[in-house]
């Protein structure tokens, strides 16, 4: 591929920026199509959905307006006359199609100083989210009206505004923080400002092709909004990463005197199958996100495979295309201050700091394991105590959000009312005098239970023959009570009520039920994820470098990245330690889709590097080194590229750490976290280490596996020798070339 690329430069080149363009302009015209709600979410929930969908109905956009006052009853003129008036004001913006009083619905509370306005906006959630700003800014109108009470708004619609617009504004500050970080640390790895705008040029017109080809595949594999993050996410980290293998590479080839030809033939053929190896390494790790069942799963896997593939094929054409089109110009744009502090050897043997590193590794690689592995066993020890969960509304958002004050007046006042769970009946009648009776009879026993509160509402639509009833919950909405209320509801009240009609079903959904069924459905999936990612690794790494040590290292290398990564997550965002310095606080909980995705992410991740300094090490032993020497040699070289691609890739991920939402929170710094590990103690300390006491057993192969083909990472062998040197000798009066 890179020979191909090199004698065609131009089609290589032009090529590439002609499928970037279709890609974005074909994706751009197809428009894409997201996840629904039935496909998003597993068990009851979906089913819930579904019914909703066959019938033709929206699950409504509720919204919720807290009046409230310290010294006011409900009764009081005053108090009555402010709850009119948001009843007024609501109706008045045309954006609803229900305003319930409180004083029809029963919802005041039980100290009678506070009351609930209920809402349902018209359309689609997407709609409602749209249209929600004319309410909130009818019922603020009302608070300013009446400064000695409390008139706020919460609900579905108007939470998904905050959050869109937050997740949007995040976005874009992601983009234009990430991108700089990493020029700029390119620009002090390599000195020169062409060099440095390669890679992150690559990058992007990569993520931007993916982009349109994940839009484009939407119509058979939905999308999501996550998706789009996390494309942006890992596809700018690998694709720096691999354009920074490769030109690292032939510029230290040519830094060795080999000539350009030469130079870029050895980097195609070491560091670009390195690249290639990565790159499947990576994507089968997203693979085993299909396995969860769970659609944004699905949508992230495939938008990541589709952006690590783009960035491979990247690297191995048209980046050769420009290094051969641009020769040794790349280095054009110097910065001589940079030049003048990197030493001309950095290259080859890794600088001063990896030099004083590395020497005490190799002369004492026992004491270097113990010590480096207690370090990792050490950080890994809060995984014990993990406690995953779906983040509540106040979890995930920044502490002092007005929504947030917001939510916890309701709840004071009406505990479970902001996120009522709902049963959705669909009967053969749901008119009939049976059913009637048993919806009555559900809300009896619900108030009844000690599990449940007021108000209940009961929606029927009798052409669809369908009903939802709302029942809040005690509890927070992922704690161990809502979980026993929901449990409750779903295996007691439901059954004895509504289910003993004949011809219905009744699943239950909500908030609380969303969290408990999307943590059922990840407990029982991770075992064959973690399964199926490991053993795909081990399999890749095996035929990689035909070696069974190799591969077991590799495997037993990242479970300890990863391991420690999950603990430092634990200790900060649930534990609360150190958290104050991301500006966040523990929550007591981590993500539940977090651990799974950090582990497909950093297991391919990781791998990039294993695969970069490992390949060094067998090339190098593959020409004659001692396995020891071999191994100096590896990761002496390789040192300085693998320290450039953990900072642009810690920068990138920490970007993530900074953003508004706690999930977005988590995944950046357990990220950040992983590879700076990864690239530091591991790469740096471990694996040297291990290597060295292994020696010649690194290379172990058993003879029953001697069938695997021969996938190594050495160079060309016309270009392994130096170039041959010319002597003259005299012979018989005549002068004859010799080849020495």
């Amino acid at each position: 591929m890179g020979a191909w690329s090199a004698r065609h430069r131009k089609t290589a080149v032009f090529g590439w920026l002609l499928f970037v363009v279709l890609a974005a302009v074909l994706g751009g015209m197809h428009g894409s199509t997201t996840v629904t709600e039935a496909e998003s979410m597993p068990g009851q929930v979906s089913r819930a959905a579904r019914i909703l969908d066959r019938a033709g109905l929206q699950s409504p956009a509720g919204e919720t307006v807290l009046v409230q006052s310290a010294t006011r009853g409900a009764d009081d003129p005053a108090f009555r006359a402010a709850v009119a008036q948001v009843v007024d004001a609501a109706t008045g913006t045309g954006r609803t199609t229900a305003v319930r009083s409180p004083y029809d619905t029963k919802a005041v509370s039980a100290d009678g100083h506070s009351a609930l306005v209920l809402l349902t906006l018209r359309g689609d959630h997407d709609e409602a989210v749209k249209n929600v700003q004319d309410v909130v800014a009818a019922v603020a109108g009302v608070q300013r009206a009446h400064p000695d009470l409390t008139v706020v708004e919460l609900g579905d619609a108007s939470s998904g505004k905050w959050i869109q617009d937050q997740f949007n504004h995040d976005f874009a500050r992601a983009e234009w923080t990430a991108v700089p970080l990493a020029l700029g640390i390119l620009l002090i790895a390599f000195g020169a400002l062409v060099a440095a705008v390669l890679p992150v040029v690559l990058a992007l017109t990569a993520f931007v092709a993916a982009s349109g080809l994940v839009t484009l595949g939407s119509g058979l594999l939905h999308t999501s909004n996550d998706a789009s993050s996390v494309m942006l996410l890992v596809g700018l980290a690998v694709g720096v990463d691999y354009c920074l293998f490769y030109l690292r590479r032939e510029r230290e080839e040519r830094a060795a005197g080999r000539d350009a030809a030469t130079a870029l033939s050895i980097a195609a053929a070491t560091s670009g199958r390195a690249v290639l190896v990565s790159g499947i390494t990576v994507v089968v790790a997203m693979a085993g996100m299909f396995l969860t069942g769970i659609a944004d799963f699905r949508a992230m896997a495939f938008a990541t495979i589709v952006v690590v593939v783009t960035a491979v094929l990247g690297s191995l054409t048209v980046l050769p295309a420009l290094l051969s089109l641009l020769g040794d110009r790349v280095e054009k744009g110097r910065v001589p201050l940079l030049g003048r502090l990197r030493r001309p050897d950095a290259l080859q043997n890794g600088g001063r700091f990896w030099n004083a590193v590395l020497t005490p590794v190799l002369r004492r690689p026992l004491a270097a394991t113990v010590l480096a592995g207690g370090l990792l066993l050490g950080l890994a020890a809060p995984l014990l105590t993990m406690h995953t969960a779906n983040l509540t509304f106040q979890q995930q958002l920044p502490e002092g959000n007005a929504l947030v004050a917001a939510s916890q007046k309701i709840e004071a006042a009406f505990p479970g009312s902001p996120a009522p769970a709902t049963v959705v009946i669909r009967s053969t009648d749901i008119s009939s005098p049976a059913m009637t009776s048993a919806i009555a009879d559900l809300k009896a026993r619900a108030l009844a239970s000690g599990r449940m509160h007021g108000p209940i509402d009961v929606t029927v639509h009798a052409e669809q023959n369908v009903a939802t009833v709302d029942i809040p919950l005690d509890g927070t909405g992922n704690d161990s009570v809502s979980n026993a209320a929901l449990k409750a509801l779903r295996e007691d009240l439901v059954p004895a009520t509504v289910l003993t009609v004949p011809g219905t079903e009744a699943p239950v959904t909500g908030r609380t039920a969303g969290s408990y069924d999307f943590n059922a459905k990840m407990t029982g999936s991770m075992p064959l994820v973690f399964g199926f990612v490991v053993a795909f690794a081990f399999l890749l790494m095996l035929t990689s470098f035909r070696s069974l040590t190799i591969a077991a290292t590799a495997v037993v290398l990242n479970l300890l990245s990863v391991g420690a990564a999950y603990g430092v997550l634990t200790l900060v965002f649930q534990h609360g330690v150190g958290a104050s310095l991301l500006g966040t606080a523990g929550v007591g909980a981590v993500e539940s889709w977090v651990p799974l995705f950090l582990f497909v992410i950093l297991f391919g991740l990781s791998m990039d590097y294993h695969v970069f300094v490992v390949s060094r090490i067998k090339e190098s032993r593959d020409r004659g080194l001692a396995t020891r020497a071999a191994i100096a040699h590896g990761i002496r070289s390789t040192a300085g590229v693998v320290t450039s691609a953990a900072v642009i890739m810690v920068a990138v991920f920490a970007v993530f750490g900074t953003l508004s939402m706690q999930a977005m929170k988590q995944m950046g710094v357990g990220l950040a976290v992983a590879v700076l590990i990864d690239a530091t103690v591991i790469r740096a300390v471990l694996l040297p280490a291990v290597m060295s006491l292994l020696g010649e057993r690194n290379w172990y192969l058993p003879r029953w596996l001697g069938w695997l083909p021969d996938l190594s990472h050495g160079e060309p062998a016309t270009a392994a020798a130096p170039a041959p040197a010319t002597v003259t000798k005299p012979r018989a009066g005549r002068r004859r070339l010799v080849r020495d």
